[in-house]
């Protein structure tokens, strides 16, 4: 039982967790697993990572593959663009690993079936006996999955682990109960048992939300929409007396997310305050023991976090969600220590079989849970759980272990992290994550947009310009995929017009020859840039114009009833991504300059779906079945200032 000791002074706390009188907790349940066994092998690779660039003029690759973190060992030290001879140039080349080639297919043939191929998925939905037509996607993503999972959570909420043997052992101890944050970001509870000690408004449980800009992935447009919490160990949220308090707690945070942003000042802090003053402050990098927690929602266009919502989520987070997700800082990770030749690509993964985590090789455990085919939501294999450790690495060390850990990572990451370095600039950056300020507006029909931002463009501190204005003109896309959904190529007709001042009007891409689709391409992104030149993917007040942000209800229902598909075939291992059909950029169109064939030597005919490219099958060399197809963005004049791309903001 843990002993509780109150007292009243400031603020009225309880006993340490820490220091509970609790059994010693169980070892994890762990298992070394070899990835030829898994349905996906090449499950650390993305879907988006696939697409052809049309020509070069489509690089969605600068949002991983990048140099400028890990030439400055800035909390990363796996450079992609062209920095280390053994990673490679990533921007440059489909340069996609191989396993124990030509044994086991390798990296260069697409694994992401239900992407490729959303006919096949359709098929399966059917034989699995599901009829799509007759769901209720509304009612189904305003049902609550996430307060019936947490309950399945043993032990208590403020310790990182349950210490015993359940698949929700690492559930995250954030009681959705607790959910929406206070105003200031933190989470406070009427339960005692969830919290550290208490304030003025409850009981603090140590959770603070993050509101970041998110690159075009978990936008509402591609059918995501994350939170983000973060909270910190026991130590950090008392003074140097052993009080608890909140003050600390906030300006430890603060410090936390100014070493993560690359803000700290000259001859500032260099460690962080009160109890936690033996914990030096890193820069580019988390204390020990940080924990993030990370539900992934389906978008519900009417959820803005007004009282009157179907949702108490804030930017379209509907109250049903997708996954979630956990990560634990359990060992250090020092960037000047590793290297990518340290970099365990083909090393197997160590992770439960049935606890639904998996190390990363760079000092953190990742946890998730997904729904299972009724809805519910279950731990996640190690083979689906490999799909986070392809965001979430980097080249860790690995002499404290028998074997080699698999690491995977990208060039854009701080500490393993993506969002907390992209948390808006001040008090705005400290709550629910609500994708730049949504409002739902005034219902205008299934097609209408359903909202509007409230904030602009954030100013990117490297390049000096805005974030969304840097991707429209570098990726001429919405998302990742380089795509863009019919709402906003509505909304582009109707902006980009000869007869308001730009060059041409705006047109559908043309695919009647790889020449045609090159040329109507480039069209798009001179275009798009003449767009972002006179600020109007911006509303008329300068908030971002909310038709490249958000999608009617209709397509938001459409693309959850195809993501649903997924959930009632269990088929993750083969793509979370499902379009009404094959997006364009998965096709092939290239000019005979450039052209390549299958594997097995067949040519590509004009708009085959691109299922593979081509290896080195020169027995003799270091690359033997690694991708060689170049991605022609080297061809484009502007390409060796997009490999320093950073994800800071101003």
């Amino acid at each position: 039982m843990i002993a509780r000791v109150a007292h009243f002074a400031a603020v009225l706390c309880v006993a340490s967790a820490a220091a509970a009188v609790a059994a010693e907790p169980l070892p994890l349940s762990t298992s070394i697993i070899d990835r030829i066994l898994f349905p996906n092998p090449y499950a650390h690779i993305p879907a988006q990572c696939y697409i052809g660039t049309s020509g070069g003029t489509q690089n969605a690759c600068q949002y991983c593959h990048t140099d400028a973190l890990a030439r400055r060992r800035f909390g990363n030290n796996t450079p992609q663009a062209g920095a280390s001879p053994v990673l490679g140039n990533l921007q440059a080349e489909y340069a996609f690993a191989a396993l124990h080639y030509p044994f086991v297919v390798n990296g260069s043939v697409t694994p992401w079936e239900n992407t490729l191929f959303p006919g096949r998925l359709r098929e399966a939905v059917e034989a699995a006996g599901q009829d799509p037509a007759a769901w209720d996607m509304q009612a189904y993503v305003r049902q609550d999955n996430w307060t019936p999972a947490y309950a399945n959570r043993p032990g208590d909420p403020r310790l990182w682990d349950a210490g015993v043997k359940d698949p929700f052992r690492l559930f995250p101890g954030l009681d959705p109960a607790d959910l929406p944050a206070d105003g200031d970001g933190f989470v406070r509870s009427a339960k005692a048992e969830n919290g550290f000690f208490r304030d003025d408004r409850g009981w603090v449980t140590g959770w603070r939300a993050v509101n970041f800009v998110p690159y075009g992935i978990f936008t509402p447009l591609t059918g995501s929409v994350s939170g983000i919490y973060i909270r910190l160990p026991e130590a950090f949220m008392k003074d140097a007396a052993g009080q608890y308090g909140h003050e600390i707690y906030a300006r430890n945070l603060d410090l936390v997310a100014r070493a993560v942003q690359d803000r700290l000042a000259e001859g500032g802090h260099e460690h962080y305050l009160g109890g936690a003053s033996d914990a030096p402050v890193e820069p580019g990098l988390y204390p020990l023991g940080t924990e993030f927690a990370h539900p992934l929602h389906y978008v519900d266009v009417a959820a803005d976090g007004t009282a009157a919502a179907p949702s108490p989520y804030p930017g379209t987070r509907a109250r049903r969600v997708k996954e979630i997700r956990y990560m634990y800082k359990m060992h250090p990770f020092d960037p000047n220590y590793g290297s990518p030749n340290q970099k365990e690509e083909d090393a197997p993964v160590r992770a439960s079989e049935t606890e639904g985590w998996i190390d990363n090789g760079a000092g953190w455990i990742l946890a998730a849970y997904i729904e299972d085919d009724g809805g519910a939501l279950r731990p996640q294999t190690p083979s689906e759980l490999t799909q986070c450790v392809g965001c979430h690495s980097g080249s860790g060390r690995q002499d404290e272990i028998a074997y080699p850990d698999f690491t995977s990572g990208t060039g854009n990451t701080v500490d393993s992290t993506w969002a907390l370095p992209r948390q808006l600039p001040g008090d705005a950056g400290w709550r629910e994550m609500d994708v730049m300020g949504y409002r739902r507006v005034a219902d205008g029909g299934p097609e209408a947009i359903p909202g509007r931002a409230a904030l602009g463009d954030p100013t990117n501190r490297r390049l000096g310009t805005g974030e969304f204005r840097h991707f429209l003109d570098t990726v001429v896309g919405a998302s990742l995929f380089g795509d863009m959904p019919a709402s906003v190529e509505r909304f582009l007709v109707g902006r980009i017009r000869k007869d308001r001042g730009y060059s041409a009007d705006w047109a559908a891409i043309d695919t009647t020859s790889a020449e045609a689709f090159l040329a109507s391409q480039r069209q798009r992104q001179n275009l798009l840039r003449e767009l972002t030149a006179r600020g109007e993917h911006l509303a008329q007040d300068g908030t971002l114009a909310g038709a490249l942000l958000y999608p009617p209800a209709q397509d938001a229902l459409s693309a959850a009833a195809r993501y649903r598909q997924v959930v009632a075939t269990q088929r993750y291992d083969f793509g979370k991504d499902v379009f009404p059909e094959t997006p364009v950029t998965l096709r092939y169109f290239r000019t005979p300059e450039t052209a390549y064939a299958h594997q097995d030597g067949r040519p590509y005919r004009l708009g085959d779906v691109i299922t593979d490219r081509p290896v080195d099958t020169d027995p003799s060399s270091l690359t033997y079945g690694v991708g060689v197809a170049p991605t022609l963005i080297d061809e484009n004049p502007e390409a060796p200032t997009l490999r320093g791309y950073e994800p800071f903001l101003e």
